[in-house]
């Protein structure tokens, strides 16, 4: 009688969307899959054509407000198919460790004896703002950074923060939670003057950035038609031209 050898499973953060912005290691993980279980947020569409055909690849892309695949069903299939033997590739976009959920899929690989590794990839939440030319840190400007996702009603510490003019807040998966997080945060006293930047597509050629406040990005988000994916940086930083030469005496002054 023959034992099957157990295969293994490597987290790969995608990084914002387009292949080259993925690290050397993720993509020479790729290259030795036998499975890739990939998100929908994850650049797999470029690299589809460098995928051998034997390769079986799983989407488990989930969208606002529909997700075919649970997480529990996800975490089941890769240990699944690491204990048949094979090397799985969890391509995820972004971080896995940033709202990926990627800590679950490791507690469920250890849990089960998968050998199971994570290989960093960057996270939307600095990227987009960084492709549109936002510093989430920006020195006399911005020193501190909270990552929020939309889905997550804010609590009163985010909205502490957020009143904070050193403090850049970066919603993520927030286009449906707009009005949400706009009513939530004037309702708690942080000025309407904030500023805020949309990006939208963020790192691909249909990048969209729309510059509003705090006070109209309801109306500005509905009268631009607004759509996912996009990132919502809501603090000084997201002002129009901080960075062209004078923008942080604009700034400072607004």
């Amino acid at each position: 009688m023959t034992s099957t050898q157990v295969g293994r499973v490597d987290l790969v953060g995608g990084g914002p969307g387009p292949a080259d912005l993925m690290t050397v290691r993720a993509q020479r993980l790729l290259g030795e899959a036998d499975v890739i279980v990939a998100d929908r947020l994850g650049p797999f569409d470029e690299l589809r054509a460098h995928i051998p055909e034997d390769v079986l690849v799983i989407d488990v892309g989930k969208r606002p407000g529909h997700h075919p695949v649970p997480q529990a069903r996800i975490n089941a299939m890769l240990v699944e198919h690491a204990l048949a033997g094979r090397r799985v590739v969890r391509l995820k976009g972004g971080d896995p460790f940033v709202f990926g959920r990627g800590g679950e899929e490791v507690i469920a690989c250890q849990e089960a004896g998968v050998p199971v590794s994570v290989t960093p990839g960057i996270s939307s939440a600095i990227a987009v703002p960084q492709a549109a030319g936002i510093p989430v840190t920006h020195r006399g400007v911005a020193s501190r950074v909270q990552v929020i996702i939309g889905p997550e009603r804010p609590a009163g510490t985010m909205l502490a923060a957020m009143a904070d003019p050193e403090v850049t807040t970066v919603v993520l998966m927030g286009v449906a939670a707009i009005p949400r997080v706009a009513v939530s945060a004037l309702d708690a006293g942080v000025s309407a003057l904030t500023p805020v930047a949309i990006v939208e597509n963020g790192t691909t050629p249909q990048q969209r950035t729309i510059r509003t406040t705090l006070g109209s990005l309801v109306a500005d988000a509905r009268e631009n038609a607004v759509t996912n994916p996009a990132v919502i940086v809501i603090g000084a930083v997201a002002a129009e031209g901080l960075l062209l030469p004078g923008g942080l005496r604009a700034v400072s002054t607004a």
